[in-house]
């Protein structure tokens, strides 16, 4: 599992690299691994209109499913943070509808990490849903 997280990591920084944050300077990436394999990374995309900006986490999963990815493994999650960020809500379900126990490492830049199963974050997701 060490060789796929330090995998993952090293997407996620260089996914960091390319976030576009002016107005909070709070630079995330991530990389979003699917169950063949397949590595899908993002980074998060500000917008003076900060309703409209885009969280790292979101920009892979978007992106691995326009890929027609899925159902996914691991998430690395990078900042430059004094310690390791959780997934906000929203990217909590969103990661959620498609893999429940994913693995999530969330690491700094100087190398403090924490790792857990998503399903611990979001233990009452909205899901089963049934409009009946």
């Amino acid at each position: 599992m060490k060789e796929m997280f330090d995998k993952l990591l090293a997407s996620a920084i260089d996914a960091r690299t390319a976030a576009y944050a002016p107005y909070s300077r709070f630079f995330v990436g991530a990389a979003l691994m699917s169950e063949d394999g397949e590595i899908f990374t993002g980074c998060n995309v500000e917008n003076i209109s900060f309703g409209l900006t885009v969280c790292a986490e979101r920009v892979a999963a978007f992106s691995a499913v326009a890929a027609k990815a899925k159902r996914f493994t691991a998430l690395a999650l990078v900042t430059d943070s004094p310690l390791p960020v959780n997934p906000c809500g929203a990217c909590r379900q969103v990661l959620y509808e498609f893999s429940p126990d994913l693995w999530v490492v969330s690491a700094t830049l100087q190398g403090k990490q924490k790792i857990f199963r998503l399903r611990e974050l979001l233990p009452h997701a909205f899901d089963d849903f049934n409009p009946s």
